[in-house]
């Protein structure tokens, strides 16, 4: 889907990571295009489509991310994990920067990460390499059922992953109860907010 020396780009842009371990955090974020997993929830379909958006430079994308003066850069989609991932992870660790990926895990891993989110989703099951890989396990909960299917991920993940449950935005008032009432007796897992939806920014 991608060359080695460009990638396909839906949009880039300088903020704080909003979910997660690392919430609050100055991140800048590379929205990779491409998706073959297909969330019947997911809020950027539009990247769906690597077609529609342009293959921009590595080169160029690692100059904007030094530019910003980000000390981490956080590459998402869509998949990202669908793409050749190893030159520009080279090149923003070259530059001292930190390299954080946000994946469902449904393809292999390429490039070198100092931090793994992985998001399994129900729509196109992970490849198990990356149960050992992941620092953050995070699930997004979209029905109650998802709970008890994110426990099952946990037993695989290292036993240092952090856990979280995310309630699905749409859904956030009925799922946040289900997560907190169910992390009050399961005290490994932490509950994820979009906080970056609640301050009103990307």
């Amino acid at each position: 889907m991608s060359t080695p020396s460009q990638l396909p780009v839906m949009e880039r842009f300088y903020t704080v990571q909003g979910e997660g371990f690392y919430a609050g955090a100055p991140a800048y974020f590379i929205r990779l295009a491409g998706c073959d997993v297909g969330c019947v929830w997911c809020d950027v379909k539009e990247s769906w489509d690597a077609n529609l958006h342009p293959s921009l430079a590595i080169t160029t994308l690692i100059e904007d991310v030094v530019s910003s003066g980000a000390p981490i850069c956080v590459i998402t989609g869509g998949e990202p994990a669908m793409h050749d991932l190893q030159e520009l992870t080279q090149g923003l660790r070259e530059k001292g920067i930190r390299t954080h990926i946000e994946t469902s895990g449904a393809h292999e891993l390429t490039g070198h990460w100092d931090w793994v989110t992985f998001s399994p989703k129900k729509f196109k099951a992970p490849v198990e390499s990356i149960y050992l890989q992941a620092n953050e396990l995070k699930v997004v909960v979209f029905h109650p059922s998802d709970v008890q299917w994110a426990q099952g991920h946990a037993q695989k993940v290292k036993a240092d992953c952090m856990l979280y449950l995310q309630p699905e935005w749409d859904k956030r008032e009925a799922m946040q109860n289900i997560i907190l009432d169910f992390i009050r007796t399961q005290t490994h897992w932490r509950i994820s907010v979009q906080t970056h939806k609640y301050l009103g920014v990307d």
